[in-house]
């Protein structure tokens, strides 16, 4: 049985999936209102973010995982809102590092873009 990987196009609509789903749960993360400072907008912030980045995803005709990271990373950027916006932006601007170049995602490499991602975002605040 060889080993699972994701393509660019599986790695896009899994992205824009996961911009949907937050969009539903936007309240309930509101709602939350505990990280960084405790507002209640960080769902609202979130999917601000998100959808700057899936905007830049689906302006992208992108076919590897790293050129939909690197839309993903840019457009997060891009529309950073709030404390908590920023920080998602730098989760995928890690999780983008770690993919340069790739054309798949493996298991293993989907480990080290966590890992990336987590070391980006604790890199850009001050005092977690």
């Amino acid at each position: 049985m060889g080993e699972f990987t994701i393509n660019g196009v599986m790695l896009r609509d899994m992205l824009l999936m996961g911009a949907s789903v937050l969009e539903h749960n936007k309240a309930s993360i509101d709602a939350l209102n505990v990280f960084p400072v405790p507002d209640g907008d960080t769902g609202t912030n979130m999917l601000m973010t998100m959808q700057s980045a899936a905007k830049s995803i689906k302006s992208c005709s992108c076919e590897s995982v790293s050129e939909v990271a690197d839309a993903l990373s840019n457009g997060a950027l891009r529309g950073a809102r709030g404390n908590s916006g920023v920080i998602l932006s730098q989760i995928f601007r890690g999780f983008s590092k770690a993919l340069k170049g790739e054309q798949e995602l493996t298991a293993k490499l989907l480990v080290k873009t966590f890992t990336s991602g987590t070391e980006s975002a604790y890199k850009a605040v001050m005092r977690p």
